[in-house]
């Protein structure tokens, strides 16, 4: 059969649009995937957006240095207190707890709900890592778990209570498990103590506490053993509660609260023990009781010993001073009048040493302590308005407080003034020079002597006083010495000026400087200055010639360093050369 020929490099028609339908199949598919890669970048985006919007979820965390935390140990005490005092009690009196039962189940279980807060509690209570509180909810269950109060917290709360289906409510010694929360109630006394005001009363009434909770325990135990061993059966145990005077529920108590007394604090005489357990409870009950007398003597003398140190301390410095005036026979009236200072300083309760109290903080709760206490005091003085905050700060940790006596001299005219004043509390009176004729009275705020200190040049009175300042009655003052503030003028240079600018305004205001004499100061300050300059002059120029003589020497050890090498370069031989050179060649 005859067939066309067919010509390399052309396609038919059918193929032809077959190719272009695939190619434009292919296109399309592309296409599709390109827009769907683009929905799902789109959607990748929202999805970080998001993620970027919405904040990190934040929870609950107990700080354990705020005041809500030590509210929440003052509820946690109460039912563990509840529990220490009650379920003894309950367990060897049974005719409490027979008598009171549905008040005791509603008690019991409102202190293991709160018990079991406590448990989510103490699980987000943040601690501190590298000086940060740790907030990370996973962290802070490590750690719980990590405590040992961990697996006791767990065993107080097993429901114990479960078994009194089976043997009955009336048997409360199945929650003695709910004791192992007692580490709560002892956190809550420590922290108590570092709150009150009065640690050592508070020390005193927990001591008395915990041996009334060992009397307490001891009485509920000698009532158990003596309904064990029998009721009335020997002198020892508990009288028989058939008699109507022993079977009332407050003389069981009542009697029982009282032998362990006497028997814990070995100031009284009890009924021999007759029977082997008796004599061993007894002897135990001795060697608990010594080690209680032990106890309240030690702490109580050494509480009374931290109530009266300060006392102490103060009259042995009244006694020191006492005996120093009768040595150097001073009279009676001086005498008089220094007791008379040191009964004010206690009857006020000014004999605390601020610098040996605070000297234990750290520089930044100091100088915070001073600011709080000094600050606006220190901002009265016209001269220190306006002041940078540093430089207040720097100079309210110098103030000092000064007490004086009704007739004292805080300064007399013609003294040399090395401090100023800033009256606290009390009256001053500017007096004339018979110390009676009154001129005007500063009262509580008030301030003089800021010009003295400053030793501004030209003044007419120099660095010297110009009145006569006596107390009329006794007067707090705080006083800052001339060192102490040129101490504070080397760091802040402009301050120093800036006041001594203020200090010539007030003077030539009132008249008491002399410019000429300024004028003078100023001249000789600059002539001064000059020789200052000059000197500093000198000894650059000597520095100068010393390093150019210095940087000569150096340049000639170059220069004949290069000289030698020169030298040495030159005594090579051509043959010796001209071998390297056919040695590379070949």
């Amino acid at each position: 059969m005859y067939q066309e020929p067919r010509y390399p490099g052309k396609k038919d028609k059918q193929e032809i649009k077959k190719d272009d339908k695939k190619e434009d199949g292919k296109k399309e598919e592309k296409k599709d995937e390109k827009k769907e890669e683009k929905k799902d970048d789109k959607k990748d985006d929202k999805k970080d957006d998001k993620k970027k919007e919405d904040p990190p979820k934040e929870y609950w965390i107990m700080d354990p240095a705020t005041d809500l935390y030590y509210h929440w140990l003052t509820i946690v005490a109460v039912p563990t207190f509840y529990n220490l005092m009650m379920l003894i009690t309950r367990a060897c009196f049974n005719e409490l707890q027979d008598n009171y039962t549905m008040l005791w189940i509603a008690l019991d279980y409102t202190s293991d709900v709160i018990y079991y807060i406590d448990t989510f509690v103490r699980s987000r209570t943040g601690f501190l890592e590298q000086g940060l509180l740790v907030k990370d909810q996973k962290k802070l269950m490590e750690h719980y778990k990590k405590t040992p109060q961990f697996k006791y917290d767990l065993i107080a709360m097993v429901p114990t209570d479960i078994f009194m289906l089976y043997v009955g409510f009336n048997n409360p010694e199945l929650r003695f498990n709910r004791l192992l929360k007692l580490s709560r109630l002892f956190e809550f006394f420590d922290r108590t103590e570092t709150r009150t005001n009065f640690p050592n009363i508070f020390r005193i009434g927990n001591l008395v506490l915990y041996i009334l909770i060992i009397i307490h325990w001891n009485a509920c135990i000698f009532f158990a053993i003596s309904k064990t061993l029998g009721f009335g059966t020997d002198t020892w145990v508990y009288p028989n509660i058939t008699d109507p005077e022993h079977g009332r529920l407050a003389r069981k108590y009542i009697y029982c609260l009282y032998w362990s007394t006497l028997t814990l604090t070995t100031i009284g005489e009890t009924p021999p023990p007759v029977r082997d357990i008796e004599y061993l409870f007894v002897v135990t009950d001795f060697l608990i009781g010594v080690l209680i007398f032990a106890t309240i003597v030690g702490n109580v003398g050494a509480m009374i010993s931290n109530m009266n140190a300060a006392r102490a301390e103060f009259q042995a410095k009244i006694d020191s001073i006492k005996q120093y005036m009768q040595f150097r026979k001073v009279t009676k009236d001086l005498e008089a009048r220094v007791v008379k200072w040191f009964d004010y300083l206690w009857t006020e309760e000014k004999t605390c040493d601020e610098k040996e109290v605070l000297k234990y903080l750290p520089d930044k709760l100091k100088a915070e302590i001073a600011i709080n206490v000094h600050l606006e005091t220190l901002r009265k003085v016209r001269i220190f308005q306006d002041c940078e905050a540093g430089l207040l700060i720097e100079l309210v940790l110098k103030l000092q407080p000064q007490v004086f006596s009704p007739g004292d001299y805080i300064c007399k005219k013609g003294d040399i003034g090395r401090e100023m004043y800033i009256i606290k509390e009390g009256k001053l009176a500017v007096v004339a020079d018979d110390g009676i004729t009154q001129f005007v009275v500063l009262s509580d705020g008030a301030y003089f002597g800021e010009i003295s200190i400053l030793g501004i040049k030209g003044s007419k009175a120099g660095n010297r006083r110009t009145a006569n300042i006596r107390s009329v009655g006794y007067s707090d003052l705080f006083a800052l010495s001339k060192d102490d503030l040129m101490e504070a003028l080397t760091e802040y240079p402009d301050a120093k000026q800036a006041l001594e600018e203020k200090g010539r305004a007030i003077l030539m205001k009132d008249g008491l400087i002399d410019e000429t004499a300024a004028k003078s100061a100023d001249a000789k300050d600059l002539e001064d200055k000059v020789t200052m300059l000059e000197t500093n002059l000198e000894v650059m120029q000597a520095k100068l010639t010393r390093i150019t003589t210095d940087w000569g020497a150096s340049q000639n050890r170059i220069k004949q360093r290069i000289s030698n090498m020169e030298a040495r370069v030159t005594t090579l031989r051509t043959d010796d050369l001209s071998e390297v050179v056919e040695d590379k060649k070949d």
